[in-house]
């Protein structure tokens, strides 16, 4: 899979200083816009940015440019979807729309935003006819465990570090049940549900048995 990365979610994660965990999961690539990089991340995240900025020199992070975007003939692409996405979402916060926007525009299959507020980026595309999936840190954290690169007890200890790392004061019962409800039992749309079922056939994954699991530690 690959992934968009929203400024939010950047910083949830390098705060804790679990950041790996979406180069682990998201090995077909991670990226951002770069005035997420220069602009938002200088905001509102500046105490992540060395960190931030060696990833990229290593190349687990890839920055891409309104030069990149033109080198690839779709910069043009991915302007119309920054003024739609600013139509639907507002100009609060830009980061949210350049990161949708990117995905869009390379055909990235996951954004990874931590803002779930109605009308927000997540929960709109959860409604919209749309080929991204978006995420949550806690989704990527339960399907990081449903395909067995942990346990459940790291998962809950990565959690809990997020979480406390900045202040978000999230439930993870409550991240669960809506992670349930999304792929199984009340999904927004059936690609959720058959994305996931072909994931767990792939893998081989008993995905009862691992949920109740984690269920029990919360």
């Amino acid at each position: 899979m690959r992934a968009s990365l929203d400024t939010n979610v950047i910083i949830h994660l390098y705060r804790a200083g679990l950041q790996n965990i979406l180069f682990d999961l998201f090995v077909d690539g991670v990226f951002i816009y770069e005035q997420i990089h220069d602009v938002e991340l200088d905001h509102h995240g500046r105490d992540v940015l060395g960190k931030v900025d060696a990833d990229i020199e290593s190349g687990k992070i890839e920055v891409y440019t309104d030069q990149n975007l033109k080198d690839m003939a779709v910069y043009k692409i991915f302007e119309s979807n920054v003024n739609e996405n600013r139509w639907l979402y507002g100009t609060g916060d830009l980061g949210e729309v350049y990161a949708i926007s990117l995905a869009q525009t390379l055909g990235a299959y996951s954004l990874v935003t931590d803002d779930t507020k109605q009308g927000g980026p997540y929960m709109s595309l959860l409604q919209y006819e749309d080929d991204i999936m978006p995420f949550t840190f806690a989704d990527v954290l339960i399907l990081r465990y449903l395909i067995g690169l942990v346990d459940e007890n790291r998962t809950v200890k990565d959690f809990d570090a997020i979480n406390a790392a900045s202040n978000l004061n999230w439930s993870f019962r409550s991240q669960l049940t809506k992670f349930i409800k999304r792929f199984y039992k009340d999904p927004y749309r059936k690609e959720d549900t058959e994305w996931i079922k072909k994931l767990s056939e792939e893998r081989g994954i008993k995905v009862k048995s691992k949920l109740e699991s984690l269920s029990r530690l919360l």
